[in-house]
């Protein structure tokens, strides 16, 4: 049982959270494998109107996150984070009912906004729930389960698929809507917390005037461009750029997943501080960076030597994503001030949201478009965003947040951010 240990936590609070993210994941990873086909199959919809859904509800998200965390401040992390959850499975139930792509343009742009409501809750809980000695840990076993939540439910979503029928394709809707009810009910068995009082808020886009703090979130938006170099470009370009078999691509998110499942607590520790927070974000863009490197020259080498340059740039990379996530869970645990945490949770997410909408066309491009010499324009941007994170979190040190002031000295956690 040595790899529960690398998922569970200690009995409590951060082990309830991770078992609800470990069932959690499993429903959405049952969906999300076979969601593709259940568009095009079952709802009849296009490949083009499917895309076309899915990015103006990413879009959306962009311009909602900031008035969602505060809406989560102001009702309360735990309410907020059960009802995203009721509403999210009522509207996976509705995708029967789906009959245009303008109904199902709406329904999936108010998914978006539930999922994102959910995950700002979830993740202001998290904080306000535990000591902060123990938020990025917890975090950290959250991430691990998910990983092993998805990789179950993509296992599952394989029997439907196989079945090949309209019924079959209905269950990995229904059965992810079943699944979103039951880690409903499992949120309100979690225990209430108490929340700081939220600040009085004419403007729901305050936090946008917080220039530091912004752009931190556009440094760590770039880092997080693992997400889209793992997921997008990185499976293209083993099928177009090398003589790498197509079964290497999953076989490389093997590799991921069970780094992600065994490493991440680990590579959380140290990143409960602004100082820790910003080492990992250093951290992160300089592994990306080499992996960069790597996954780039595969395009000049043969054989087995492309096979093992794939899966060391996949490790790097993966290593990246790791502390990269330790780092930006640091920062939305230690800088946000209590009363507008869920406001400041929206605002880090928007640099994710940014790179997630325009990432994929652009790094695309770069690696591919160009024939590869593009990777190092990717290494570099990397290497900057990874130099520039600690200056970025000396800035915010230095800059009183809303409803926040800075400690009478922050001067010697400013010499140390480095």
């Amino acid at each position: 049982m040595q790899w529960f240990q690398q998922i569970a936590p200690p009995p409590g609070v951060a082990r309830a959270l991770t078992l609800r993210s470990i069932v959690y994941a499993a429903g959405s990873g049952i969906f999300q494998a076979g969601s593709a086909v259940f568009f095009t199959k079952y709802l009849g919809l296009t490949a083009t109107q499917v895309g076309i859904g899915l990015s103006v509800a990413g879009a959306l998200t962009v311009g909602c996150s900031i008035p969602l965390g505060v809406l989560t401040d102001r009702f309360g992390a735990r309410r907020t984070w059960i009802v995203a959850g009721l509403a999210e499975a009522v509207l996976f139930f509705a995708y029967p009912l789906i009959g245009s792509f303008t109904a199902f343009l709406g329904l999936v742009c108010l998914l978006a906004l539930t999922d994102m409501t959910g995950s700002t809750a979830k993740h202001v809980y998290t904080l306000q729930a535990l000591p902060p000695a123990e938020r990025v840990r917890a975090l950290a076993y959250q991430r691990s389960a998910l990983n092993v939540g998805f990789t179950a439910g993509a296992a599952l979503s394989g029997i439907a698929l196989a079945i090949g029928t309209r019924p079959a394709y209905l269950g990995l809707v229904l059965t992810n809507g079943a699944v979103l009810l039951l880690t409903a009910a499992l949120i309100s068995r979690l225990p209430k917390v108490p929340t700081a009082g939220s600040a009085p808020r004419t403007n729901p886009f305050a936090a946008l005037a917080d220039r530091p703090f912004l752009a931190l979130s556009g440094v760590n938006g770039v880092l997080q461009a693992h997400v889209t170099l793992f997921g997008v470009v990185l499976p293209l370009w083993i099928l177009t750029q090398t003589d790498a078999p197509e079964l290497l691509v999953p076989v490389l998110y093997m590799v991921n997943t069970v780094l992600a499942v065994t490493l991440q607590v680990r590579a959380s520790r140290g990143s409960e501080t602004p100082l820790g927070a910003a080492r990992a974000l250093r951290t992160g863009g300089v592994t990306v960076a080499l992996s960069a490197l790597l996954l780039g020259a595969a395009a000049f080498t043969s054989g087995v030597i492309t096979i093992a340059v794939l899966v060391a740039g996949t490790v790097m990379l993966t290593i990246g994503e790791l502390t990269q996530s330790a780092g930006a869970w640091g920062i939305t645990a230690t800088l946000p001030p209590e009363d507008r945490r869920g406001e400041y949770t929206g605002a880090f997410k928007l640099g994710g949201q940014l790179q997630q909408s325009l990432g994929p066309a652009g790094l695309t491009m770069l690696a591919i478009g160009t024939g590869g010499w593009g990777w190092l324009v990717i290494a570099v941007l990397m290497l900057v965003g990874g130099y520039y994170a600690p200056a970025a979190v000396r800035w915010v040190l230095r800059t009183p947040r809303l409803g926040a002031t800075i400690a009478a000295d922050p001067a010697p956690e400013l010499a140390r951010v480095r």
